[in-house]
């Protein structure tokens, strides 16, 4: 017993050496005395419980735009801020949405965003006209625009049951009708030139975009995509 409390003192002074002690000396712990002492170790690793799981990244809400070219872009950026003078509403970037409004993780958002961009090219859209009671101008329906948002929407597995209407909007302002209505009469005003222009549309990009953030300050662009010429 003597021997014992000597190794036990030993052990619990320095807790690293109970199993050192136990080899070198040959001495007998009971069982119960080595399950007191092996705890102490400070060397001891410690083991993750079994159903413990990497945190997962928060997810943000993105969504996927097509960028007009540098010309057109300037032209409706006249007609944005010109609306915006006089009616109000947070300045933002022009674009036409390919991918509306989805919670991801912000990996998983780049790679499907990547992953759809990959497979696509160049393509034409035309402005048809300003849209009544609303603040965007209708974009054709072309093959082309539909094609590539029914590619992309897949890749980021977003279902809308809402149909598509592909347009370019020119302010995010909550009007009256009658408000509204002389808006739109106003972009006629400042560009009676834009319905019937058409471009190339060669790059998409992938923007945050919380749509509980009406200032619209928190949306920032994540990745800009230069698509490839159309080889046909």
């Amino acid at each position: 017993m003597a021997k014992f409390d000597s190794l036990w003192n030993k052990a619990t002074t320095s807790p690293s050496h109970a199993l050192y002690l136990l080899h070198r000396t040959g001495d007998f712990l009971p069982f119960s005395a080595f399950l007191l002492l092996v705890p102490f170790s400070p060397s001891a690793p410690r083991l993750k419980p079994m159903d413990e799981a990497p945190a997962e990244a928060a997810k943000e809400v993105y969504s996927v735009w097509a960028l007009p070219p540098g010309d057109v872009c300037d032209r409706i950026k006249l007609i944005m801020a010109a609306l915006r003078s006089e009616f109000g509403g947070p300045a933002f970037e022009p674009h036409i949405t390919v991918v509306g409004a989805i919670s991801l993780a912000p990996d998983d958002a780049l790679r499907r965003f990547r992953s759809a961009c990959a497979a696509l090219s160049r393509y034409p859209a035309r402005v048809s006209a300003a849209a009544p009671g609303n603040f965007f101008f209708f974009i054709d329906p072309s093959p082309e625009v539909i094609e590539t948002k029914s590619h992309a929407c897949a890749h980021f597995g977003y279902d809308n049951s809402t149909p598509y209407t592909p347009h370019l909007s020119l302010l995010y302002a909550d009007l009256p009708d009658e408000v509204k209505e002389k808006a739109r009469q106003r972009v006629e005003e400042l560009d009676k030139e834009i319905a019937g222009v058409t471009f190339e549309v060669a790059a998409l990009a992938l923007w945050k975009t919380d749509t509980e953030d009406k200032s619209l300050e928190s949306w920032e662009p994540v990745e800009v995509y230069q698509l490839p010429p159309n080889p046909k």
